[in-house]
């Protein structure tokens, strides 16, 4: 296989587009090369097969997802509050606004991994530790709720993104106000709640 870094990475975004568009059926290594405008048969120099692209996007939509970390560094110069949970929450909401076509790739990864028994384990397994992840991140930097908290926090926030990716009209837009409203009324005033 090959080992270009700077080319697997182009073949991987192109392979994300091709995903988000096509969906499933539509990512063959042909189409992702057509997509990178490359000769046919390089998708094919860099992947072993069909498995090892959707293994190699599921990482790849992580990397383009994940937020600058000077960025959050600064974020967590503010005060504890429920409105910074919702900076947070309303940054992953701008992500997915930057790059619609990461979140509609991994929605079709999940659907694709109900079929494929082994990728839906991959899925799995990167869901719970990104979850798992959230829940210390927000734990550790002293952010009001506890784990419960966090983890409602993460289906709503994720269930407004899927609204807005499938049935835009159905929040008009409102999203960021809907998130400002819900760290109001779920999470406490003053001191993280760690329990």
């Amino acid at each position: 296989m090959r080992q270009n870094p700077t080319r697997r990475a182009a073949l991987l975004d192109a392979a994300i587009e091709v995903l988000a568009a096509e969906g499933s059926r539509g990512l063959t290594l042909r189409a992702v090369d057509a997509k990178a405008q490359v000769p046919v048969g390089t998708c094919s120099n860099y992947f072993a097969n069909r498995a090892e692209l959707l293994r190699q996007i599921m990482e790849r939509t992580g990397e383009r997802l994940t937020p600058d970390p000077a960025e959050v560094a600064e974020a967590l110069a503010a005060p504890s509050s429920p409105e910074l949970v919702a900076q947070f929450l309303r940054d992953v909401y701008r992500r997915m606004d930057a790059d619609r076509s990461s979140y509609l790739a991994m929605m079709e990864l999940r659907l694709e991994g109900v079929r494929r028994p082994e990728l839906g384990a991959e899925l799995n397994r990167i869901f719970r530790v990104a979850l798992e992840e959230n829940i210390r991140f927000h734990l550790d930097a002293g952010l009001p709720g506890d784990r419960v908290d966090v983890t409602l926090l993460y289906l709503a926030v994720h269930g407004m993104i899927v609204d807005d990716l499938t049935v835009p009209d159905v929040l008009a837009g409102s999203a960021g106000e809907l998130i400002d409203e819900l760290c109001r009324r779920l999470l406490p005033r003053g001191a993280a709640d760690n329990a």
